[in-house]
Formats: C-alpha cells, sequence, structure tokens
C-alpha cells in the first residue's frame, strides 16, 4: 500500500501528528457522548481551523475526529439510555439494563472492547482494499465515472429513509442546489438570479455547518434539555474485561466488524444501519435470544463493533475512488478539495502521503480512542449533562466564525443559517439530510465527468452503454432503483387486515 513508508512512519509518529490524533480523538469521543451534538457536527465546525495547517496534518486532525465521535456514544447508550450518536442507539437496549443491573463496568468495558476490534478490523480492510479498488478505479473513462456516481446516487436515495421518495426528493433538491454556479462544461454562469456572490455556487463549509450545527442547535433549543436516568460508574464499578471474553465473543465480534465493513463500503448507508444489522444477525444465531433487550452482552458486543467497523469501511471508497460512503466522509472530500487535493483513483498516485497519512491515522486514533474510552468515562458523564444554555452559544459562535472566515463576507453566514433552518426542517419533515449532502457533493463530479464524457464522444451517449464498465454499472443502479421499487410495493400492499372475530 505505501510507496513511501518511512515518510509516512516519519510524520505521523512526530509530535505534531501524535498532538493532532489525540487532541481530535478526544474531541470526537467528547461530542460523540453529548446528546444532540455530531461528529458532522464537529468536523464541520473544525473545517475552517485547518486552512492554514498543511493538507496531511488536518487530515490528522479530522480522521481522528471521525473514529472518536463515533465510539463516544457508548457511554451515555449505556449510563444515560441517550444515545449520543444515533450508531449507539441499539447500544441502549441492552448496555442500560446491565447497567441498572449494577454492571454499568462490564457492560462499558464490552463495548470498549468491542469498538477497538472493530475498529481495527476494518482499518486492516482499508490497508488491504483502498489501492486494488484504485487501480481497478484507473481503467475507468469519463462515462464509468459517471455511471458509478450514478449508482452512488441512486443508493444513497433509496436507503436514505422510510419513504422512497423521500429520499429521491432529497437528493434531488441536493442536485439542484449545487446547479448554482459556473458549468464545468461551459464555465458560463448559471442559475445565480443576478446574485453575484453565487457565481461560484454555494460553498460547501456553509452548507455543511448550516445543515448539521445550525440544524442541531435550532432543534436543542426548541426541544429543550434532554433528561434521563443517570447510572454513575463508581470507583468500585471497574471495566470488567477479561481476556477469554475474545473467546467467548469471537463469533461475534468477526461477523459484527465483517458486516459493519461491508455496510461501510456502501454509499450512504452509515453506522446505525450497520449496527442494526449487526445486531439482529447476533440475535438470531444466539442461543440466547430472549436476553436480547434485556441486557444481553452480545447484542452489546455486536452493535458497538459493527458501528465503529463501518469507519474503516466507509474510507474505502472515499481514499479509492473519491466516492463518500457517509455524510462525514462527504465533509472529509471537501476537505480534500479545499486543501487543493484531488479525489479520486489518481489521489493514490498523485499524493500517497495524503492516502498513507487518512489510512495510518485511522490505526493511531483507534488506539487513542481506546486509551481516552478507558480514561475518562467518569468525566463524559459529566460532560453530556452539560446545559444547554452554556452549549448554544459557543456552538453559534464558531459557526457564525467558521462560516465567515471562509470568504470573509455575511453572505455565508446568511447561506449557514438558511441551510439551518432548511435541514431542521427537512428532520422535522422526516426527510433524510444525507441524500441531500451527497447529492450536493456527487452532482459537481458526476457532471463534470458526464461533460467530458460527451466532448470525447462528440455529444453522444452510445459510448455509456456500449463500453463494459459503464453500461454494468449503469445496469446496477437501475437494478437497484427497480428493485427497491418492486420491495416498497410489496410492502405498501402487505396490509394486515384486523380480523373479524375479535
Amino acid at each position: 500500500m505505501f510507496t513511501e513508508p518511512d515518510v509516512a512512519i516519519e510524520f505521523l509518529l512526530s509530535p505534531t501528528s501524535l498532538l493532532m490524533a489525540a487532541i481530535g480523538s478526544l474531541l470526537g469521543i467528547f461530542v460523540g457522548a453529548i446528546p444532540g451534538l455530531t461528529g458532522a457536527m464537529l468536523i464541520a465546525l473544525t473545517l475552517p481551523l485547518t486552512y492554514s495547517m498543511p493538507s496531511e496534518l488536518a487530515l490528522v486532525l479530522l480522521v481522528s475526529m471521525y473514529v472518536g465521535s463515533v465510539s463516544g456514544g457508548l457511554v451515555t447508550a449505556t449510563l444515560l439510555r441517550i444515545p449520543g450518536t444515533p450508531a449507539s442507539m441499539m447500544t441502549t437496549l441492552d448496555g442500560y439494563p446491565m447497567a441498572q443491573r449494577g454492571q454499568a463496568g462490564r457492560a462499558l468495558a464490552l463495548g470498549i472492547g468491542g469498538t477497538f476490534i472493530g475498529g481495527m478490523i476494518s482499518w486492516g480492510f482499508l490497508v488491504c482494499l483502498a489501492q486494488p479498488m484504485a487501480a481497478w478505479s484507473l481503467t475507468f473513462g469519463p462515462f464509468e465515472f459517471f455511471a458509478l456516481v450514478l449508482v452512488a446516487m441512486v443508493l444513497i436515495a433509496t436507503v436514505g429513509g422510510k419513504s422512497l421518495s423521500l429520499g429521491l426528493f432529497s437528493g434531488a433538491l441536493g442536485v439542484m442546489i449545487a446547479m448554482p454556479g459556473s458549468s464545468p462544461a461551459t464555465g458560463v454562469a448559471r442559475f445565480t438570479f443576478g446574485i453575484h456572490e453565487l457565481d461560484d455556487g454555494f460553498k460547501l463549509l456553509p452548507v455543511l455547518i448550516g445543515l448539521f450545527a445550525v440544524n442541531q442547535v435550532i432543534r436543542q433549543v426548541l426541544q429543550g434539555d434532554v433528561g434521563g436516568s443517570v447510572t454513575e460508574v463508581n470507583d468500585g464499578d471497574k471495566l470488567d474485561f477479561r481476556f477469554r471474553d475474545l473467546a467467548t465473543h469471537g463469533v461475534n465480534l468477526v461477523r459484527s466488524a465483517l458486516i459493519g465493513t461491508w455496510i461501510g463500503i456502501l454509499p450512504g448507508i452509515g453506522a446505525n444501519v450497520g449496527s442494526v444489522i449487526a445486531y439482529s444477525a447476533a440475535k438470531r444465531a444466539s442461543k440466547t435470544p430472549e436476553r436480547f433487550g434485556n441486557g444481553s452482552e452480545e447484542g452489546v458486543v455486536a452493535s458497538e463493533t459493527a458501528n465503529n467497523a463501518t469507519v474503516g469501511g466507509a474510507l474505502i471508497p472515499l481514499v479509492a475512488m473519491g466516492i463518500p460512503g457517509s455524510v462525514i466522509d462527504a465533509i472529509l472530500l471537501g476537505a480534500l478539495v479545499i486543501h487543493g487535493l484531488q479525489p479520486g483513483p489518481m489521489l493514490v498516485q498523485s499524493d500517497p502521503l495524503a492516502v498513507q497519512t487518512i489510512v495510518g491515522t485511522m490505526l493511531i486514533a483507534n488506539l487513542l480512542t481506546l486509551l481516552f474510552l478507558l480514561a475518562s468515562v467518569r468525566i463524559m458523564v459529566r460532560a453530556a449533562r452539560v446545559p444547554l444554555f452554556v452549549l448554544v452559544p459557543v456552538v453559534m459562535i464558531f459557526c457564525v466564525i467558521g462560516s465567515y472566515a471562509l470568504a470573509n463576507r455575511m453572505f455565508d453566514v446568511w447561506v449557514m443559517l438558511a441551510f439551518g433552518v432548511l435541514g431542521y426542517l427537512m428532520e422535522r419533515f422526516h426527510i433524510p439530510i444525507a441524500p441531500l449532502v451527497i447529492g450536493f457533493v456527487l452532482a459537481p463530479i458526476g457532471e463534470e465527468h458526464l461533460a467530458a464524457g460527451l466532448m470525447n464522444s462528440g455529444g453522444s451517449l452510445m459510448p455509456m452503454f456500449t463500453q463494459p464498465i459503464s453500461l454494468g454499472l449503469s445496469l446496477v443502479a437501475l437494478a437497484l432503483l427497480a428493485w427497491t421499487l418492486w420491495r416498497r410495493f410489496n410492502d405498501g400492499r402487505a396490509i394486515v387486515l384486523p380480523d373479524e372475530s375479535s
């Protein structure tokens, strides 16, 4: 994988890189542990602070935040019955009942162990698959890349929520939002409506900060503080992990890690879906399925192993093909562009140090996250109960500064606020945000490749359907859409009629 291992290792083990990895992991853990705050929100707010950093150092900080934020929700899910992140939703089902029975240390230890092992297994897949996938995708032409983007967008729209129509609507809205600005085919400004600030289109950073940070602030303020029954971790309640647990839960650990990695590779699905699928698989394979939901160790292990494994899985298509596997990966894709790096298969050849930095940082961040989780459980419980009147002003100040600093203009601040309201309204009406974000990020990439393909073919779309790879990917996109429509149609018809005899 590594073309210059000595340079990469020297950089990653330098005091500055290790400090950035430690800061990123620790911040990610604490944000993940605070209900209402998300890793996407943290990374979007931090991105403006990385402008003056070298690109590799910025990647160390952001990837470490990514790893830490997925892991931090475990603590509040177990002790407060409040998932700090959606990925920890399934952990509440068994972690909290265990804590109520006086086994909080045992539940946290199993969750932390599963988090670490899931992350390490998915990191192994990242190391093994990133370069082969990048080499394979180097054979792609413009139409092949356009077809790949099409597959990603169809898949994201179809898994974006319970409603296919709302998922498609959200994805289409993201594409429309990406349309103002300069056309990649002609360079002519379009859909600016006389607003000169739109000549370059909507900037990625204010859009992301609005959709995730401001949206969360609006929702938390309107809902008020979140209360819950707290189970403290006492000095006598030690984190109870035994080495024989590796044998007892070994099959569950490996199965959940593989499920999480695979789900992570699929664009737009996310850690919460990986956690649900792994939890369901563990319950079906368990000899005591009746314990699930009532304090099952197997349930905690499956949930936490899978949700952290999705991180390595989601980084594989990002590194190899420039396709974001999750919302956070879409923000990381934007970070690559902002720092002058070209995402896609050429990244491995043009800037191998950036790729090695991403891969190496995931390993270091997993190790640091394990240490920080073991050391900071009690502190995180207190941080999770910081009142909203303290959090909201701080978060909003960072939102405004981050958006304004992008180009020193108030227009980006208004864009941020507008997308914050849009994000809140979308979630209020159960419209998924993920398809919008991925559509907004991928639409310019797809349009650029389509324009290049049409120019190469003299304006003909025929190569799209005569070249094997582009044809195959187009058929995959069509099959995914058709299968989803068929499944939703059958689910809609499967209505259980009431029993008239009752």
